[in-house]
């Protein structure tokens, strides 16, 4: 009934079975070793405050459920206070921290305790873990000064080679160090019920984006890393992209929070960069920007270090107001392969699927083996968005290279979008189109499948351009669209609301219908 899905030196996180999205059919009474600890709903939950190296027996009340686990060891855990850290909001806590940090054994644990600890940007070391216990926050300081400069990339005085440091938007570009920062390292949790702050909505961050020449510092930043964990916290209010591994392999989000207000520019809560192996499970999102988006890098990236995004996990997660639940893209010059999104529920996003791709992105710019199951959206605008003639984020966004909806040769610059499945899904209370799927002549989409899927669409359903690119008009209540894609797979789908016809396929080499 119940599975472990990690356990730490002082924490542990379990997972129910059952195909249900994101919440149980029930509240459930959770207990550890007999005594009573909370109730639940959802289909993830942890508990925080366990010792090391120690034998639990988890139950669940009224049930003869139990689940034998034992916590991790570690060589020893310290206070933040006992390095002179305050933790009153006021005083600049970032030396007392990064003191504390740098005096950690391997396989150590330096504990923050009740408290707002003001600080500028902490690095991380390896083999060790930050617990935030409940109600400790760290506070990134409004001075954008105390964030220094990192550079794009730069090289090796002996050889060839580049050393990778800073990223933005699929390139190496100076950017200012994040809140919580990591390069090379590995071994690493960042656990317990505590926040991270970027404090950007008391700042100027988000002010004159586009006028800034160094990128905005991300909440977390994790630059070729290995096995990290963020297990129970809550991000927050970063000057932009919340959490971003870059180039890292075995990144772990296990029941995280992460949040941003709605209107705050470019703070999408997750976003794996060329890294291999993530698992985002039991998250919750609700943000400015995407959810969840998984990217791999432009064009430049891609062809000098071929590192695609590859078999990411995303499993019992809810993602609110964002603009897409979980994109792919745009950046994704080196592909993205192998991605599982399963028992997730999408409410009040722009859009639920959202790949995002164009001409320029490059032969390496594969896109194949998504599957998405068990997936409940309600009030998201449109549901399925594969866009290959998207047309932001670049200076020749606007070229008619990018916008031709002619058959233009197949060259180093054409992207492939292979096989999509999207089954056992409701969505109801759509507003724009229930998918809108536009793949390229000289390049359609290889394969898509739509199976046992319900739509519906609301009384008050408003309009709305329903895909990022040139000359897509505004429509409502629109049903699926289909273009340019090779094996068109429909069997048990659904329509309530649909204005005009249900199912408009143009270009479409092979039709099964069931």
């Amino acid at each position: 009934m119940i599975n472990l899905l990690y356990v730490s030196s002082c924490s542990a996180c379990f997972e129910w079975e059952n195909n249900l999205s994101y919440y149980c059919d029930k509240t459930y009474t959770v207990t550890l070793n007999g005594e009573v600890q909370f109730e639940k709903n959802t289909n993830v939950f942890s508990l925080f405050d366990l010792t090391p190296d120690t034998q639990y027996v988890l139950g669940i009340l009224g049930t003869n459920f139990t689940l034998k686990f034992k916590t991790k060891k570690e060589t020893v855990c310290v206070l933040a206070s006992d390095f002179g850290a305050k933790g009153d909001g006021k005083t600049d806590d970032t030396i007392a921290l990064q003191t504390a940090i740098n005096c950690m054994p391997a396989g150590g644990r330096l504990r923050l305790e009740k408290g707002v600890y003001l600080t500028a940007p902490l690095t991380l070391k390896s083999d060790m873990t930050l617990e935030l216990t409940k109600d400790s926050v760290i506070l990134g300081t409004t001075d954008e000064s105390r964030y220094p400069t990192i550079p794009g990339e730069i090289p090796d005085q002996y050889s060839k080679r580049y050393l990778q440091c800073g990223s933005w938007e699929g390139v190496p570009k100076k950017m200012h160090q994040a809140l919580i920062f990591g390069a090379y390292i590995k071994n690493v949790t960042i656990v317990g019920e505590g926040t991270i702050d970027g404090n950007a909505q008391n700042a100027t961050w988000w002010q004159n984006v586009l006028a800034r020449e160094t990128g905005r510092p991300r909440l977390c930043f994790l630059n070729n890393c290995k096995n990290v964990t963020f297990h129970g916290v809550t991000g927050q209010n970063a000057a932009s992209w919340q959490f971003h591994p870059y180039f890292s392999e075995d990144v772990n989000f296990y029941n995280i929070s992460v949040n941003a207000p709605k209107v705050s520019p470019n703070t999408d809560g997750l976003d794996p960069e060329s890294c291999n192996k993530v698992n985002i499970i039991g998250c919750h999102f609700s943000v400015g920007d995407d959810c969840i988006a998984i990217k791999s890098g432009k064009s430049y990236i891609a062809k000098k270090y071929k590192k695609p995004a590859n078999l990411h996990v995303i499993r019992n997660c809810y993602m609110e107001n964002g603009h897409g639940a979980i994109t792919l893209g745009s950046e994704m010059s080196a592909g993205v392969t192998n991605l599982t999104v399963n028992k997730c529920l999408f409410s009040s996003t722009d859009r639920g699927l959202r790949i995002k791709t164009r001409r320029g992105r490059g032969k390496y710019a594969v896109i194949d083996g998504v599957l998405f199951e068990n997936i409940t959206m309600n009030n998201v605008l449109t549901p399925i968005v594969i866009n290959m003639f998207y047309y932001c984020c670049d200076p020749d966004r606007y070229s008619e290279y990018v916008w031709s909806r002619e058959k233009l040769p197949v060259d180093d610059g054409t992207p492939y979008l292979g096989k999509f499945a999207f089954r056992n899904m409701v969505c109801e209370n759509c507003h724009v189109a229930a998918s809108y799927c536009d793949g390229l002549p000289e390049r359609p989409i290889q394969e898509i499948t739509v199976e046992n899927v319900k739509f519906t669409f609301a009384k008050d359903a408003q309009s709305g351009v329903p895909s990022m690119a040139t000359a897509v008009k505004k429509c409502s209540c629109a049903g699926l669209y289909f273009n340019n894609v090779e094996t068109l797979n429909i069997k048990n789908v659904s329509f309530k609301g649909v204005v005009g016809e249900q199912i408009v396929a143009e270009n479409i080499g092979t039709i099964n219908r069931g």
